[in-house]
């Protein structure tokens, strides 16, 4: 019985060590490779849209990760996000887009709306 308790102990120890090893293998962050790849493409998307005079009036902020771009900013209209969803899917080695550009609404529109409530 004895020995019996220690097999069973010996087995669960070598699949808590199996399932750590399993979780350590796991990638959370970028190679060096990825993580030049990835600032080459925030590199060319900043100055694509620095160089559109559409959207070089905004504060557009562009990160990339793993290939999938992220923008962030406020832009006065939806053509503004569309233009700048056109451009990002126009640089090489984009994966992906999160587009979290905000439309900010005009002051008198809201000042409008505020007065109206």
């Amino acid at each position: 019985m004895k020995k019996r308790n220690i097999v069973i102990q010996f087995f669960l120890l070598l699949m808590v060590i199996v399932v750590i090893a399993a979780w350590t293998s796991i990638r959370t962050h970028e190679s060096a490779g990825e993580y030049v790849d990835d600032s080459v493409i925030t590199t060319k998307v900043k100055s694509l849209l620095a160089a559109d005079d559409f959207l070089k009036s905004f504060q557009i902020s562009a990160k990339t990760y793993q290939g999938t771009i992220q923008l962030s900013g406020y832009v006065n209209s939806h053509k503004a996000v569309n233009k700048a969803d056109e451009i990002v899917k126009s640089v090489k080695g984009v994966t992906g887009i999160n587009n979290n550009l905000i439309v900010k609404q005009a002051k008198e529109k809201y000042h409008e709306i505020e007065q109206e409530g």
